[in-house]
């Protein structure tokens, strides 16, 4: 019977715990499964040798009785037949017959109870088995989905956030990058305007003199005005 306790123990165990201390719940559920099968195939083997036993004891029963009528006819023959000495044998005999059958009954009738109460328990540990097999797909899903919760939450808790860290750290360095450039930028654009006023001057100064020069040619500056910054006459013919 001490296989049935040691069957027993691997189908009562914690599996969530057991879950907890692998290193890879996957293949230690189906290693699980795997050594019910075997205990299973083991209790399987000790029973059908318990029933066989009971197989035994049985037929040695049967032959017993069998032996007892068999005994008993013929000395009612060897009566009929005048030989009293061949009936006292015949009886001596089934005698022997009889103390046969009680001293197997008792170790045929344990047999027999040892027999049904190992097919009784061999039928729940199939049972146990044919659970564990269907609820392993339902356990390995659940470890998978408890990894992937873990990691999850492992990323949020700041653990395994590195390569988070280092993304947010590369992106302020753009964003840096990206102000100075913009600082620079603005720097280039008002030494650029400030060279244009001064073209804008340096044009104007010229196309006013220009006026001049045309209103003096035509007599048409206002009485009493003197274009002083008017070039020479021979400097306006060199131009023109």
């Amino acid at each position: 019977m001490g296989i049935f306790s040691r069957i027993a123990d691997v189908f009562k165990a914690n599996v969530n715990d057991m879950i907890d201390q692998a290193e890879d719940p996957e293949k230690m559920l189906k290693q699980m499964v795997i050594e019910m099968e075997e205990s299973v195939n083991k209790a399987t083997l000790a029973v059908g040798n318990a029933i066989a036993n009971e197989k035994a004891l049985e037929r040695k029963m049967s032959k017993a009785h069998n032996d007892v009528q068999e005994w008993h006819n013929k000395a009612v023959q060897a009566v009929n037949a005048g030989r009293d000495d061949l009936a006292k044998s015949a009886l001596e005999r089934k005698a022997v017959s009889e103390r046969n059958i009680a001293d197997l009954q008792p170790t045929y009738q344990a047999a027999k109870e040892t027999s049904i109460k190992m097919r009784q328990q061999l039928d729940q540990l199939k049972a146990k088995l044919e659970e564990a097999r269907m609820r392993q797909g339902t356990l390995i899903a659940r470890s998978q989905a408890a990894k992937a919760q873990k990691q999850i939450a492992q990323a949020f808790s700041g653990v395994g956030s590195d390569a988070f860290s280092k993304f947010d750290r590369f992106e302020s360095k753009v964003e840096q990058l990206e102000s100075q450039a913009d600082a620079f930028s603005q720097l280039a654009g008002e030494n650029t305007s400030l060279d244009d006023e001064f073209k804008k001057l340096s044009v104007n100064s010229d196309t006013d003199l220009r006026l001049l020069e045309l209103k003096a040619s035509m007599n048409k500056l206002p009485a009493g005005s003197t274009p002083n910054a008017l070039p020479a006459s021979g400097e306006s013919s060199a131009k023109s």
